[in-house]
């Protein structure tokens, strides 16, 4: 946003929906906001589609914003399309990449289309605000700096009733959450058969990471789609991403191409995964894999 602000000479602001949550004012301004609205009240203490929308609708009718930005999460997927649908205008989801172009000052949204086959740019011309959602961990976060100054402008709004209520929350079974993971040690339809992922976890393990899979893997009923990294699974960013008999579909490469180091091993050379590598080693992943697994563990030792 604020890269995207500089290149347009105009104003970033940020916009929290919430209950208590004034003390984020500052983060945001040092994270490059110049202005912050929140909007403190109950009725936003728990997220709700319809109140939310309206309340972010009031405030793009009041200030008339002319981009609006958003994290693809599966809240923002949904409360996005929402108030886009009520400010009568478009919506490019799950963007990859983002830019404004010089002549037009249009914002261009790229994202996968086709399967992911294809890279799409899409422009809104003729409706604002032009909005776009982004998947999470496709943008490095930038260095806060506590010194910035800015802006903190709080609204108060006459919010519509909610339309549902929570009954219960219930957290999710599975405690594997790639997204966050430092190091992802993944494996593709190069390892034949479920059996193997358990050479993976061993490694994950002894590195103090997680297992990822490509589609592939999910597909065949191996493991959850939890674990899964790519277009249609989980974005990630790690420290250190190794991936073991994955080709590099573009829905792949999309999902983990951010990540800090990429150690991939795969024998064939011409696997796109290779060109993206830091480190690319061409062999069989049932030689290399256990050797790997070995020399940790006589380190350990």
């Amino acid at each position: 946003g604020r890269r995207l602000a500089n290149d347009r000479g105009c104003e970033l602001a940020a916009v929290v929906l919430g209950h208590q949550i004034a003390d984020s004012a500052q983060y945001l301004i040092a994270a490059g906001a110049d202005k912050v609205y929140i909007v403190d009240q109950p009725g936003l203490a728990e997220y709700e589609a319809n109140v939310y929308t309206d309340a972010l609708n009031q405030l793009i009718a009041k200030y008339r914003p002319e981009v609006i930005l958003a994290g693809a999460t599966a809240v923002g997927r949904a409360f996005f399309a929402k108030v886009a649908v009520r400010a009568r205008t478009g919506l490019t989801a799950d963007c990859t990449a983002l830019s404004i172009d010089k002549e037009s000052h249009l914002l261009h949204q790229t994202r996968p289309a086709f399967g992911g086959n294809i890279m799409a740019t899409i422009m809104t011309p003729n409706h604002r605000p032009q909005m776009a959602t982004v998947r999470p961990k496709v943008f490095k976060m930038s260095t806060p700096d506590a010194k910035r100054k800015g802006q903190t402008l709080t609204e108060a709004l006459k919010l519509v009733e909610a339309s549902t209520r929570i009954v219960r929350s219930e957290r999710n079974a599975s405690n594997v959450n790639i997204a966050d993971a430092e190091i992802i040690v993944a494996g593709g339809r190069g390892l034949k058969k479920a059996e193997n992922l358990e050479m993976l976890k061993k490694l994950a393990d002894l590195l103090g990471g997680v297992v990822g899979v490509s589609r592939a893997c999910v597909d065949a009923g191996w493991i959850s789609a939890s674990h899964q990294v790519g277009q249609t699974g989980k974005t990630v960013c790690p420290k250190i991403y190794l991936a073991f008999g994955i080709s590099g579909a573009i829905q792949h490469l999309e999902g983990m191409r951010s990540s800090d180091t990429i150690i991939a091993v795969n024998n064939d050379p011409n696997a796109p995964i290779l060109g993206i590598a830091d480190l690319g080693i061409v062999g069989d992943l049932f030689e290399i894999l256990p050797l790997m697994i070995e020399a940790l563990e006589g380190k350990k030792r």
